[in-house]
């Protein structure tokens, strides 16, 4: 009966560091789960933002005839948003795809800003139904951008507070897991939504 009492105490002494470096290593891997899923929520928002643009200029070309520099300047700079929003969403929380992304975001809040300023010359484009109804949508989409922003950040904080504790930052190093990095956007301006008026 010893015997076995012994077995039984070194094989929990044996599998208890097993046991309990594998729910760590699991842990880590379901909080890196959950933040890159909360990107990919902001990634279908960025998505559905960039399809909304071409439609809006369409619409406002017809009626901003003189101001084809602006309306230029808003393609290319959501082109720009969506090339960076790609490699983002290749290289989920990586610093550097990060930061182009919320640059290319910012930049591109910047040249709407300028659109919906000049648009306000225009009398028919504020009451057109077109632009009135992607006005909306486009609203609606900031929205949703900036509550999945904070979801995300939520998640890569709690997964950078979780390899940095001990003693769970021992298994990050060895596993190589390394911090994420915030959505953070750059411009004060862009922290509010896009203000849509016609």
């Amino acid at each position: 009966m010893t015997t076995l009492v012994i077995i039984l105490i070194v094989v929990a002494v044996v599998l208890f560091p097993i046991i309990f470096v594998i729910g760590l290593y699991n842990g880590l891997v379901k909080m890196r789960n959950r933040y890159k899923n909360a990107f990919a929520q902001i990634d279908v928002q960025l998505k559905r933002r960039h399809d909304l643009i071409p439609n809006l200029v369409e619409t406002a070309k017809a009626f901003m005839t003189h101001e084809r520099e602006t309306l230029e300047a808003v393609i290319q700079a959501r082109n720009s948003a969506e090339t960076a929003r790609q490699s983002a969403n290749a290289n989920v929380g990586d610093a550097e795809s990060m930061q182009k992304l919320a640059a290319a975001e910012s930049g591109l809040g910047g040249v709407l800003g300028r659109m919906f300023a000049l648009s306000e010359s225009y009398p028919d484009l504020r009451s057109n139904q077109n632009m009135l109804q992607l006005q909306e949508e486009l609203s609606s989409t900031e929205s949703k951008v900036a509550f999945s922003r904070q979801a995300y950040n939520d998640a890569v904080m709690n997964f950078n507070n979780k390899i940095e504790v001990f003693p769970s930052n021992f298994i990050a190093n060895m596993f190589n897991f390394v911090r994420a990095t915030m959505f953070e956007v750059s411009d004060d301006s862009e922290r509010e939504n896009v203000e849509v008026k016609f």
